[in-house]
């Protein structure tokens, strides 16, 4: 192969190495419902809940356990000490017994119960803990959704005006406008670039914090998001609302849960008050003579003092505060739907004549604008008030629509579950 050849070659196979070593990464496009399902499966705050049930779950073990059985053995009647201290062992005997302690008044139960009724609140806790993690990965897919929308508008701006440069340059170079015309025609490019380098800030810082919200290490030049970014003109009714929350709060759910657990462990402590007798098993058996017996016998403790009175006291006095807390649960759902309510309602208020009017408006002055400035029947500071007002309008509209999914992610948060997508 000729040298000028091998010379051309090298740098080739240089960089083929190079992307052997270093493979450029896939793009990744995940929606809504899968980065539900990468969350739940990477973020170590949401396990960590899920031990704390199994941990839950081990209690109710422990709590159902019977008592053990005691079982003893001796020797009696040792004579070291008599008139033959030869046969210290003549008239030993040797004795064992065991006995068993009977729980009365459904202890046993009642601790199984108050176990399982702790395990139903700590899967009501985690479903907490997820509800409000989710409200924050959602803003997060929200605030990307958000700025690529922007994004994709700052370039069609940028775009849009540079054609318009374009005709203006050619009309320039015709002598149909003046040179500063021309230049503060430029000039004002910069503001378009401007946006274009703000944007693209945005989108990338957004999408740096779902990622982290994710624990994936994707490259955010790798990673995006797709979903409809656009709004429903429907919005369920408030009392409807109002019942889907209080039937699917997670955290309303663990303060019910709280308060039967209360009123159980009432019952343990009143049931623990109660004597619980133990029963006993003996028997020995004596060579010398030749004796053996058996015997039957039941301890029952004399409970003259109430050492329990102090619980008892207690869980009482826990039902009541486990009932106020209820209440007030009640009454932050209902707050927490309706100043979401209040929220998407007041964002559909300002969306609906943008959507219906001011956009299109907006695209019809720029339009006419641009097109009577072409022709000499309009001046160029009608042209560039006419840009920025279609830049503004679009842009106002795009927040908007961020902002009217933050607040369906508001509702969704308040309701317990997704009542608007």
């Amino acid at each position: 192969m000729p040298r000028h050849t091998w010379r051309q070659a090298i740098p080739l196979l240089i960089a083929a190495a190079a992307l052997a070593q270093n493979p450029v990464p896939q793009a990744k496009t995940i929606t809504w419902q899968a980065a539900q399902d990468e969350f739940r499966a990477s973020n170590s705050t949401l396990q960590a809940s899920e031990v704390s049930v199994d941990e839950a779950r081990a209690e109710e073990i422990t709590a159902y356990l019977r008592p053990n059985p005691d079982l003893g053995f001796g020797i009696d009647q040792l004579t070291p000490f008599t008139t033959n201290p030869y046969r210290p062992l003549s008239q030993t005997y040797a004795y064992w017994n065991i006995s068993y302690l009977h729980e009365r008044q459904h202890k046993r139960e009642l601790r199984l119960l108050t176990a399982q009724q702790g395990t139903q609140i700590a899967i009501s806790q985690k479903n907490d803990l997820e509800r409000n993690l989710m409200f924050n990965l959602r803003d997060a897919f929200v605030r990307v959704l958000t700025q690529k929308a922007i994004l994709a508008l700052t370039k069609e701006n940028l775009d849009y005006y540079d054609k318009l440069l374009k005709i203006n340059t050619d009309r320039f170079d015709a002598g149909a406008i003046a040179h500063v015309d021309l230049q503060r025609l430029e000039l004002q490019r910069v503001q378009y670039e401007s946006d274009l380098a703000t944007a693209n800030v945005n989108l990338r810082t957004a999408k740096i914090d779902l990622l982290q919200l994710l624990q994936d290490r994707t490259p955010v030049d790798s990673f995006d998001v797709t979903e409809d970014f656009d709004f429903s003109d429907s919005v369920p009714g408030a009392e409807q609302v109002r019942q889907m929350a209080l039937d699917a709060r997670p955290d309303l759910k663990s303060a019910q849960q709280t308060l039967d657990q209360a009123r159980t462990n009432y019952k343990l402590a009143v049931s623990n008050g109660s004597t619980d007798p133990t029963f006993g098993f003996d028997a020995s058996h004596q060579p010398t003579p030749l004796n053996t017996y058996i015997g039957f016998s039941v301890d029952i403790p004399l409970r003259i003092f109430d050492r329990n009175q102090g619980e008892k006291a207690r869980t009482n006095l826990d039902i009541g505060r486990s009932q106020k807390l209820l209440d007030a649960s009640q009454i932050a759902v209902i707050h927490d739907v309706d100043s979401a309510l209040a929220t998407l309602e007041s964002t559909l208020v300002l969306l609906r004549p943008y959507k219906d009017k001011y956009l299109k408006e907006a695209e019809d002055v720029r339009s006419t604008i641009s097109y009577s400035y072409e022709h000499g029947a309009a001046s160029l500071l009608d042209f560039l008030n006419a840009q920025q007002d279609y830049r503004t309008t679009k842009l106002a509209y795009l927040n908007l629509v961020g902002s009217y999914k933050s607040a369906a992610n508001q509702l969704n948060m308040a309701v317990g579950r997704e009542v608007i997508k």
